[in-house]
């Protein structure tokens, strides 16, 4: 997922072989024995029997002028970045209409600057990095005109240099078999489409996936994650709903390592971070799969919901605290003005962004790049 590859839509890879889920059998016990666990797949579906195609028929003349019968072009597909620009459209009106309202005709002050760092920090891109901002246009262009312009430039530059450290992709490391990613977040960030979109991606990369439907609290969520199995080919774990989530996780390692596959995408339940119970439980799949490898899970990503705001810093805190958080993925960039939330972050927890999302689509998920993301944000 390395942001310098090139961007290849992955579309056509999302139809593939039906994925085979396996379901685990009965309720295993809250705490698994160290023994193999016997996994066994259901019969497959027989074939639908075929369609016969409809008979073609010759259509009425349209007596039309030649040019009104030519079918229209097809619309050129967007680009990533001009997909990003559009999905954090609402978050750079937000800066770029509060930045031109105060630089129009005017020389740069104390009040200006002041003013300017409310704007910042009031579209939630932190006091450390509002404060470099209006420090590095104080220091150049302090009692001068500037332009609308020129200041978002100079946001554009701070801001890059925030992301550059942290924008790094996820790395699958070989020499785990198979390498496990514990996948955690409240409720409603996008987890388990995550996890679909991050299957679709390795499995373009040549990677043997398999998935593992750790949230047992909802019927949705494992219906969700069989139908992005059979989209991207790649085998499910799943039980029943209300099954322990442990139990399941540690059967799903065992089925990945007999299976010899690459990767292990697990998905978990959605917790809010100040409930302490469910924090706990979430401790417990992870001691749970170091029984089988103590290295276990290689990666934890946190998925978080750009629409929350300051509430997605409070959410990377608890979840690093418990989980041992490695790795951050942004949805729902395309929702919010908050979007600046990201930079305040970064600044923060300096915690790796691997990817982020600006849509449904699979080509809206993408590997994140600071200066892409800094010159969207700044309208540039």
């Amino acid at each position: 997922m390395s942001g310098s590859q090139p961007k290849k839509s992955l579309l056509g890879r999302l139809f593939g072989n039906k994925a085979e889920t396996i379901e685990q059998p009965g309720e295993p016990a809250a705490t698994p024995p160290l023994t193999e666990t016997a996994v066994t797949a259901p019969e497959p579906a027989a074939p639908a029997p075929a369609t016969p195609a409809p008979v073609a028929t010759q259509p009425e003349p349209v007596p039309s002028p030649p040019a009104v019968a030519e079918a229209a072009p097809a619309a050129e597909k967007k680009g990533w970045f001009k997909r990003l620009s559009d999905g954090l459209t609402k978050t750079s009106s937000r800066l770029t209409t509060g930045i031109t309202g105060l630089f129009t005709k005017r020389k740069l002050d104390d009040e200006m600057l002041e003013e300017l760092e409310d704007l910042l920090i009031g579209s939630d891109l932190g006091v450390e990095t509002s404060s470099r901002i209006t420090a590095a246009l104080r220091k150049g262009r302090f009692d001068k005109e500037i332009a609308p312009d020129e200041v978002r430039d100079v946001l554009a530059q701070e801001v890059e240099r925030v992301l550059a450290p942290v924008a790094k992709p996820l790395r699958i490391d070989g020499s785990h078999q198979p390498h496990v990613v514990l996948v955690v977040g409240v409720n409603g960030t996008g987890k388990t489409t995550t996890i679909g979109k991050l299957a679709a991606r390795l499995k373009s990369e040549g990677k043997s996936v398999m998935l593992a439907a750790g949230d047992t609290f909802r019927a949705a969520a494992i219906d969700q994650l069989k139908i992005w199995g059979e989209r991207t080919g790649a085998p499910v774990i799943a039980s029943s709903v209300g099954s322990d989530a442990a139990s399941l996780s540690y059967t799903a390692l065992q089925a990945a390592q007999a299976g010899s596959h690459d990767v292990l995408l697990l998905d978990t339940a959605g917790r809010l971070q100040n409930k302490a119970a469910l924090m706990e439980e979430l401790h417990k799949v992870v001691r749970v799969l170091r029984k089988l490898d103590p290295t276990a899970p290689h990666d934890v990503l946190l998925v978080l919901d750009a629409t929350t705001g300051q509430n997605a810093m409070m959410q990377v805190e608890a979840f690093k605290a418990t989980a041992g958080v490695t790795g951050l993925v942004m949805t729902k960039l395309d929702g919010t003005a908050r979007g600046g939330i990201l930079v305040a972050i970064a600044a923060k927890h300096a915690i790796p962004v691997h990817a982020i999302g600006v849509g449904e689509g699979i080509d809206d998920f993408q590997p994140f790049e600071a200066k892409e993301f800094a010159k969207a944000i700044a309208g540039r």
